[in-house]
């Protein structure tokens, strides 16, 4: 990676952009995490790329302990408030960590559910980061990556890198043979093009269980 792409994932560049908007994100869970943890049993789970914390408090209310990590201070300062407002329960039950996913690997078999939402990498740098977000996850855990699908690409505006895309099979095929592949799709959803019409767009979804 280059020194120009990778200050794309810096703090200083994340920072910038969350201090450009009151929020950034709508505060709201993601339906595909919604939807394929809601059948799990409750334990530690790390919510990587965490952002304002939408994923983490909606997986706190479930009864997960959540690690939410990002590179932006400004991000997870505006996490931690949602969660104070959220109430002690819910506060109690998450824990916000600074960290840059360029140069920080967690723990080996440390979590229950490892969510990974919309990380997207160039794939020599993506392929060795999930292997390590992977390896996070104990026996009988849950691997979740939700992405911006490769057919999106000049449906709406998306970086013009298409090596910043993959699809589930590839995800699926990097995976060793401890895995068991639960979930493996393009998932369709509705969407709007910011110049106001509707559009069909897909996601990346990926969840094995170790």
């Amino acid at each position: 990676m280059s020194e120009r792409s990778s200050e794309r994932w810096s703090a200083e560049f994340w920072d910038e952009r969350y201090r450009s908007k009151p929020s950034l994100w709508s505060g709201n869970a993601n339906a595909v995490v919604m939807a394929e943890t809601a059948g799990l049993t409750p334990g530690r789970a790390l919510d990587v790329g965490c952002g304002e914390g939408g994923d983490a408090l909606w997986l706190a209310t479930q009864g997960w302990q959540v690690d939410g990590v990002d590179v932006s201070r400004v991000a997870l300062d505006r996490a931690a408030g949602h969660a104070a407002a959220a109430g002690g329960e819910i506060a109690s039950r998450t824990r916000w960590e600074q960290r840059d996913l360029l140069a920080w690997t967690p723990p080996a078999s440390s979590y229950d559910l490892v969510s990974v939402p919309f990380l997207h990498l160039p794939s020599a740098t993506r392929v060795p980061v999930y292997a390590g977000l992977a390896a996070a996850v104990a026996p009988g855990g849950t691997f979740l990556v939700v992405a911006h699908h490769p057919s999106d690409l000049g449906v709406v505006p998306r970086p013009p890198e298409p090596d910043l895309f993959f699809t589930a099979e590839e995800l699926a095929a990097e995976l060793d043979d401890g895995w068991r592949v639960v979930t493996r799709e393009a998932r369709s959803r509705p969407g709007t093009h910011p110049d106001g019409y509707e559009v069909l767009l897909h996601d990346t979804v990926l969840r094995a269980t170790r």
